[in-house]
């Protein structure tokens, strides 16, 4: 299961090169800096749906590792070929839902401008170009955003507390060594 959850984690980085690279290297070719609105859509969609997949992949993995550590004999139960399957599907079309939502919602805002000043079309520059500043839409969307990285962070706290104080629990030297190798 760790090995799935890495090679999840592996194509998502190959993603995010993906996304970015290929518009900058034409940029700097072409000595141009300029972005049509679908493919900045396109951009802001994967580029959302991405960091959110990721985020909720760590978290899998924090869990993964807990229960590797603090209950070793029920691992192959609890973390098995399918809960894995089922939870990479999970993140993967829920955060393409959120990332769809979000693109959406901010691509319906007004917008009083139309050059960004980056090779890259990320959310605080498309904020600096919307006519009013107080858009609910788009705060609501943030602060989903923020929800899910406060929750996949304070999980992830949650599993290295339990797992470090499961370890220190350990009497012998090698037997923490080994615990800590495999965390890490």
């Amino acid at each position: 299961p760790m090995y799935f959850l890495l090679g999840n984690l592996s194509f998502i980085d190959l993603l995010y090169i993906s996304v970015t690279v290929p518009k900058s290297m034409v940029n700097s070719l072409c000595n141009a800096r300029v972005i049509s609105l679908p493919e900045c859509a396109g951009q802001l969609f994967i580029f959302v749906s991405l960091i959110a997949t990721e985020l909720i992949f760590l978290t899998i993995m924090a869990f993964d590792r807990y229960v590797a550590i603090c209950k070793p004999l029920h691992y192959t139960i609890t973390v098995n070929k399918n809960l894995c399957l089922k939870l990479a599907c999970g993140s993967w079309a829920g955060c393409g839902l959120y990332s769809a939502l979000h693109t959406v919602s901010t691509f319906s805002l007004p917008f009083c401008g139309s050059v960004i000043n980056q090779f890259f079309c990320d959310i605080p520059p498309l904020l600096n170009l919307l006519c009013s500043k107080d858009n609910i839409s788009e705060t609501v969307m943030i602060a989903i955003g923020l929800c899910l990285g406060f929750s996949c962070f304070a999980l992830i706290a949650v599993s290295y507390v339990k797992i470090f104080s499961a370890i220190l629990k350990i009497p012998s030297i090698q037997g923490r060594h080994k615990a800590f190798y495999t965390c890490a």
